[in-house]
């Protein structure tokens, strides 16, 4: 048995909706103009360890990297303003794993699950075209999104360790977002939905795999300095996502955990900027512990195409 299981020590890493979960996004509800446009070319760096949900005990960790691809388009939704965005993740690295008394390593890449969020404001932001906001002034906002990732990653019931989840996942939200001057708060507060995995790995076979919702909320304090310009301090805490593996329910794999970091993002033409961003562990119950250092360009434009 212990020999059977070490083959599949380190294979592929699964992390799409693990990661999805420690969101540290600022400024995710301030509104557009509407039919405007970007596209995000984002890099991020992990270090550290990983979460197998807590199936089977073998330690593991990792060094890798993460490109994500993003549009982002805003329109008139009923009178507000609304916006899409679709995300594209890819990831490589190298892993190791410890278990049963023995090691393994390996490097492995593959494409991440499919995101997309749609998100609509509910009050003090009604859809403008560009000059009616160029003379609008923020207040509180308060809007609401849905965030659906789907089963499109590298995946294998085979594996241990995969880019792609085998399921769908869902995220509704409210967010709220309040300027005093130069200065935003914002708070977001969700629940993470999960379908059923029907093969996920397990020995001697692949088991049906469910996972209980998680819950998050997030808060940022930024502050701007020109237009486009600005920094803030990031932090969330997130908890549930108890596992059940072939109809055994894991207490065990109960997630209470949380992040602190900071963001900054500068202007650096009229259609361009770069944001880079750092985030690292506070408390973890459950699941990775890991280092994040991300660097975005963002090229942004007015209407289609």
């Amino acid at each position: 048995m212990r020999a059977t299981k070490l083959r599949w020590l380190v294979v592929v890493l699964g992390l799409a909706n693990f990661l999805a979960a420690q969101d540290l996004a600022p400024r995710a509800y301030l509104i557009t103009p509407i039919r405007s446009n970007a596209v995000i070319v984002t890099w991020g760096f992990y270090d550290g360890g990983l979460n197998l949900s807590g199936n089977i005990p073998i330690a593991t960790s990792g060094k890798y990297n993460i490109p994500v691809f993003s549009y982002y388009h805003s329109m008139n939704f009923f009178g507000r303003s609304g916006n899409i965005s679709v995300s594209l993740p890819y990831g490589f690295g190298t892993f190791e794993a410890s278990g049963f008394g023995k090691n393994a390593s390996a490097y492995r890449s593959g494409l991440f699950d499919l995101a997309v969020r749609f998100s609509v404001n509910l009050v003090g932001g009604p859809a403008m075209v560009p000059e009616q906001f160029a003379h609008w002034k923020q207040g509180t906002i308060l809007g609401a999104s849905l965030r659906v990732i789907a089963p499109t990653g590298q995946y294998s019931s085979r594996q241990l360790l995969n880019w792609g989840t085998n399921r769908w996942a869902f995220k509704p939200e409210l967010g709220l977002s309040q300027r005093w001057g130069n200065w935003v708060v914002d708070g977001y507060g969700g629940v993470w939905f999960y379908t059923k995995n029907s093969a996920d790995f397990d020995i001697p076979l692949p088991a049906p795999k469910t996972q209980d919702p998680v819950g998050s909320f997030e808060g940022h304090l930024s502050r701007d300095f020109s237009r486009g310009t600005w920094v803030s301090l990031d932090g969330n805490f997130w908890w549930g996502g108890v596992t059940t593996l072939d109809g055994i329910r894991n207490p065990d794999t109960r997630q209470t955990s949380s992040r602190l970091g900071a963001t900054v993002a500068v202007r650096v033409s009229k259609h361009q900027s770069i944001k880079a961003s750092y985030s690292g562990g506070t408390y973890v119950r459950f699941g990775g512990n890991f280092q994040n250092v991300s660097f975005a360009w963002q090229y942004s434009w007015l209407r289609w195409p």
